[in-house]
């Protein structure tokens, strides 16, 4: 299961709407088939393993990362086609919490007569998934925030300058966050300060550059900008106020930007931001910046994961902090995380944190 679910990470970022899943058949003791979620989330990973093991297929057990498909979707039901290939027994790791399928793969499967074993890894399943799991959910994607900081946890310094605080390694790992996510978003402060690109340019991983979103209530986007001068690959939202100014909204839909609008008074609510962002299939959310966007969404609890970049430097007091101010009045109102993992990124170091639950 665990080399199934690493077949299934292949697909994240690049499979949405769909999960990534992963599905590897076993006969007498040899891999006869292994498959995982195509681009664009078909062919799905259950397909793949099929057409590899062929007549092989028949009578071997299939470890599958999540509960196959039971609904006639754009591709045909895996359940039916792993029925049909002849399948004698189904280990799945977790559930399908789509209401489309949930539950009905596994009794299908059952009453086609295949031996069906659930549990084995639930929780790093679910955790692969936690994207799609959290959009069928909760309406929007998982949201991780990437923070690039010194010891002190500052972004810049007071004028504004941060390249680079963190090395080369730190940076390139940065990119593969990119590769790995379906879109990465920056406010409107960080592309006026930064011009970025916001692309994955990793050598052969350019094609697994994200959805470019920015955040720009009153639409101060320069159209000179490089997210708008390469809008249509890969595709650029900008996300803005319903009330903004037609003739600036089409000036960058003439250029390939697609304008989202979103009522709204002054500021734009994150909430309604990334419930937008989950209604047009995106499962995972990279958020790159800046301090402000980042308090917003720390303030409405909606950073699920950290992806924080230390530098062994110090800035002081005067550098731009992380966050904003979000409205901290009591320790117990503190964003609470639990960490995950600390890795060395060259000179820096890479660690990883989980939202804790309210009042974990």
């Amino acid at each position: 299961m665990r080399a199934a679910l690493g077949l299934a990470r292949r697909g994240l970022g690049n499979v949405w709407p769909n999960p990534a899943v992963g599905c590897i058949l076993m006969r007498d003791g040899r891999v006869a088939g292994r498959g995982w979620t195509q681009p664009g989330g078909r062919p799905h990973a259950e397909a793949e393993a099929l057409g590899r093991a062929g007549q092989n297929a028949r009578g071997a057990t299939a470890y599958i990362t999540l509960e196959p498909c039971s609904h006639q979707g754009q591709t045909a039901p895996c359940v039916e086609a792993l029925l049909a290939a002849g399948i004698a027994r189904a280990v799945i790791a977790c559930q399908d919490p789509d209401p489309r399928v949930s539950g009905r793969g596994i009794t299908r499967l059952g009453d086609g007569g295949v031996e069906v074993t659930t549990g084995p890894c639930a929780a790093e399943a679910e955790e692969v998934n936690a994207g799609f799991f959290l959009r069928v959910r909760a309406n929007r994607p998982l949201v991780t925030l990437k923070v690039a900081t010194s010891l002190d946890g500052r972004i810049a310094l007071h004028d504004g300058e941060s390249k680079w605080i963190t090395g080369e390694t730190a940076r390139a790992w940065a990119h593969r966050l990119r590769a790995c996510h379906d879109a990465v978003m920056v406010g409107i402060g960080t592309a006026l300060a930064d011009d970025p690109k916001l692309t994955c340019r990793l050598p052969g991983l350019a094609h697994r550059s994200p959805v470019r979103v920015v955040v720009d209530s009153r639409l101060r986007l320069p159209l000179s900008s490089q997210v708008v001068a390469g809008a249509r690959e890969p595709p650029t939202w900008l996300i803005t106020r319903s009330d903004g100014d037609e003739r600036r909204r089409r000036a960058y839909a003439k250029r390939g930007v697609e304008v989202i609008a979103i009522d709204a008074d002054d500021h734009l609510p994150m909430l309604k931001v990334v419930q937008e962002l989950g209604r047009r299939g995106v499962t995972r959310l990279l958020v790159e910046g800046g301090s402000q966007i980042a308090a917003a969404l720390l303030r409405q609890g909606l950073v699920d994961r950290l992806a924080w970049f230390r530098a062994p430097r110090l800035i002081g007091g005067d550098g731009v902090a992380a966050a904003a101010a979000f409205g901290v009045d009591r320790l117990e109102d503190m964003a609470r995380f639990e960490r995950i993992s600390v890795v060395r990124a060259g000179e820096d170091i890479l660690e990883t944190y989980r939202r804790k639950p309210t009042g974990g």
